[in-house]
């Protein structure tokens, strides 16, 4: 039996599936991750010196020059069919959620409806001052001559709905994902290489609860050995392999 049929008979088999998603799933959408050679975002960047809650406070503008064309790309990006596999598999009462690194939105633009995004999310931005909030696509027009984004009602600094280097992680949306993860007999973890805290330790409560762990994604991870299933093609392949085995 290969790695695509057993995925689909432990997800028929399963009373309750959860999946776990990082940058990996993106990239099919057009979106770089990370780490990867050559094409990761941190390649030529520290983000210590341009995602960094301090720099933001600090030097609004330098943040600024590395996130506004980054909001212009992640705006215009769709769904792969990865998003999609998951959107169905959600519609067919097959999975309970997705938990996501991602603040790229995709997701619930692919039609998931249970989403916990761990790390934020573009689709909001919010002054600092008076917690006005804006939408996405509002972001671009609160530039001013400073190239800031700028509240329209006090003026204050306007910060995308993103967790930066140097913030907690909201506690409301960590205490859902661990919630799943442990009420999960079967955790789709697909692509994340597993490693960034706390996100990284939710497939061992999902393990610990006796549940099964399957793994989509082209890099290593630390559960690799404990899978009972990896799977390291492309990951918008595989999955629509498995729904359609489904």
């Amino acid at each position: 039996m290969s790695e695509v049929e057993k995925l689909a008979e432990l997800i028929k088999e399963s009373r309750s599936t959860v999946a776990l998603t990082g940058a990996g799933i993106s990239v099919p959408s057009g979106i770089s991750d990370f780490r990867s050679p050559g094409t990761g975002i941190w390649e030529n960047v520290d983000p210590m010196e341009v995602a960094n809650i301090d720099v933001f406070r600090r030097d609004p503008k330098r943040f600024w020059s590395f996130y506004r064309p980054r909001f212009n790309m992640l705006e215009e990006k769709e769904p792969n069919p990865a998003h999609t596999a998951l959107a169905e598999l959600e519609d067919r009462g097959m999975l309970k959620g997705v938990i996501t690194q991602n603040i790229d939105r995709l997701h619930k633009k692919a039609g998931s409806k249970k989403v916990v995004e761990v790390h934020g999310t573009v689709e909001t931005s919010s002054c600092l001052d008076c917690s006005e909030s804006y939408k996405l696509e509002e972001v671009e027009a609160l530039f001013d001559d400073e190239e800031i984004a700028r509240c329209r009602s006090c003026n204050g600094s306007v910060k995308p709905d993103v967790v930066l280097f140097g913030e907690m992680l909201p506690e409301e949306a960590i205490f859902e994902a661990q919630q799943l993860a442990r009420s999960a007999d079967l955790m789709l973890c697909i692509g994340s290489s597993l490693v960034v805290q706390p996100v990284a330790s939710l497939p061992a409560l999902t393990a610990n609860s006796g549940g099964k762990i399957a793994i989509i994604t082209k890099s290593e991870t630390p559960y690799d050995s404990d899978a009972a299933v990896r799977m390291d093609g492309d990951v918008a392949e595989d999955m629509q392999a498995v729904l359609q085995l489904i």
